[in-house]
């Protein structure tokens, strides 16, 4: 899960100081709403919106627009009507691509997402192309700093976690997704901070990416991370750190 972990870390320090602020805030009340809207408005009883609730808390998302949010999804305040849509395809040098996307216009999202595949020597596929070559898992980040690799190897036997990764920056902690709400559950009652908790489409194998096609690829990425309407992008690429953090610097 280099490529996965690698590329994450990169976004989550470019969210800290992107300009673009509001644009992060958008696609995060995004999903407050989609959460509110299919479970309800009480995060307690809504793992979904309980996750989404904290996103936006961490990237300082002001209460009044989480809680405008979280009405819309509800009905108590008008507001525009999401649809859930995953788009899948292929990027430079063959590697799947997941794109998932909170619209309130499937056209122009489709047609913008196409396009993007299209300028960047890919092309989208057909419902079903790439999606079997992922598997959907709970995914926890944990900065180093919070404990030692001992105290986080005993972390992760308690909470039976289903798999775990030790990378440059951060320890993660993989579940069956049907486990995530119980395990951000017991990480929160032992106040761990976590640098990220999501529901991750994580690729089952990984394709080296070298050459052009790495930077290619990068912009790619980037295009479809920074479309309005796209909430999340999986890929299973693999590219070596350098090249990943000097062409996303």
């Amino acid at each position: 899960m280099a490529g996965h972990s690698k590329w994450a870390q990169i976004k989550r320090k470019k969210a800290v100081t992107d300009a673009r602020r509001g644009q992060l805030w958008t696609k995060i009340l995004k999903e407050v709403t989609v959460a509110a809207r299919l479970g309800g408005g009480d995060p307690d009883g809504n793992p979904r919106l309980r996750t989404a609730v904290q996103e936006a808390r961490n990237s300082n998302v002001p209460n009044d627009n989480i809680d405008r949010a979280i009405k819309r999804g509800t009905g108590e305040l008008e507001g525009v009507s999401y649809e859930e849509v995953t788009y899948e395809g292929y990027g430079p040098g063959g590697v799947a691509i997941l794109v998932e996307v909170v619209t309130d216009n499937r056209n122009r999202s489709v047609a913008e997402i196409r396009h993007l595949f299209s300028k960047s020597g890919g092309n989208l596929g057909e419902n079903g192309c790439v999606a079997w070559m992922f598997d959907k898992k709970g995914l926890f980040a944990i900065d180093k700093g919070e404990m030692s690799e001992e105290e986080f190897m005993e972390l992760a036997l308690e909470i039976d976690a289903d798999d775990i990764s030790i990378e440059e920056e951060t320890y993660e902690i993989y579940s069956q997704p049907e486990l995530f709400a119980a395990i951000r559950e017991q990480l929160e009652r032992r106040e761990i901070l976590l640098v990220a908790g999501e529901l991750a489409m994580l690729p089952q194998n990984q394709i080296k990416v070298e050459g052009d096609k790495g930077p290619q690829l990068l912009r790619l990425m980037e295009a479809l991370e920074d479309q309005e309407d796209v909430q999340h992008v999986w890929a299973n690429f693999d590219i070596d750190a350098d090249i990943l953090a000097s062409q996303m610097s």
